[in-house]
């Protein structure tokens, strides 16, 4: 394992040529680990990754109408406006933390929000290099989004079964407190994952008629799913 480590950082410590290279969407039902691979790449190699979820979780707990607005519609589990999703994402992808390339998560949801993706990459030249599936049976992601925890500064994730922070509700990393979203519950997931299936789900045939679709059983362990995950973005 350290070797392929220390190859993958050698791969991502490149020159801006080589890394501007990483242009990638990650595609997934809630619960599918795509945050936490992105996180995990992130950490380990210094790659930009832009989840909108965690964006729009910032806004909602502003005290605004905005905020409030946005609070409601992801408590109901539903999806936000494509406009406002796009004008914080487009704001995003002009920092200086992607201009050497982004991980997507959590975007586009629709095909209009990929046309548009789309579009605005290609009036900055960056088309996408792949779209990356992570694929889980809906009978899985029950288990694994009613167990889950978040250190929201971080991205970190855990789990009350399958990966316990060493101290309760508590970061490893930083001693923070961990939470728990409030559509993390089998309610809210059912309405979520309708919505990925209806809207969601035809991305997949957008971008492999393009060319860029690559998968990953993503119900295999962490570690193998991040190596496949690492192998795919090279």
């Amino acid at each position: 394992m350290a070797t392929f480590f220390q190859a993958v950082k050698r791969h991502f410590a490149g020159d801006a040529e080589n890394r501007r290279s990483i242009r990638s969407i990650l595609i997934g039902p809630p619960g599918a680990g795509k945050g936490t691979q992105a996180v995990n790449l992130k950490e380990s190699f210094g790659i930009c990754h832009l989840s909108t979820g965690d964006m729009l979780r910032a806004i909602a707990k502003e005290d605004s109408p905005l905020g409030k607005k946005v609070a409601r519609t992801l408590e109901a589990g539903e999806l936000v406006t494509d406009s406002l999703v796009i004008e914080i994402l487009e704001a995003n992808l002009q920092s200086d933390a992607c201009k050497l390339g982004f991980m997507l998560d959590g975007f586009p949801r629709t095909l209009v929000q990929a046309e548009k993706l789309d579009s605005y990459l290609g009036e900055h030249n960056e088309p996408l290099n792949n779209v990356v599936e992570f694929k889980v049976n809906d009978g899985v992601l029950v288990d694994r989004i009613s167990g889950r925890m978040i250190h929201q500064a971080s991205g970190r994730t855990y789990h009350e079964v399958f990966a316990p922070p060493k101290e309760h509700m508590k970061d490893d990393v930083t001693g923070e407190p961990l939470m728990k979203r409030p559509d993390d519950n089998p309610t809210v997931l059912k309405r979520r994952l309708d919505i990925y299936h209806e809207q969601t789900a035809p991305l997949i045939k957008f971008y492999a008629d393009k060319g860029v679709l690559r998968s990953v059983d993503a119900m295999q362990s962490p570690e193998k799913v991040f190596r496949i995950f690492v192998n795919i973005l090279k």
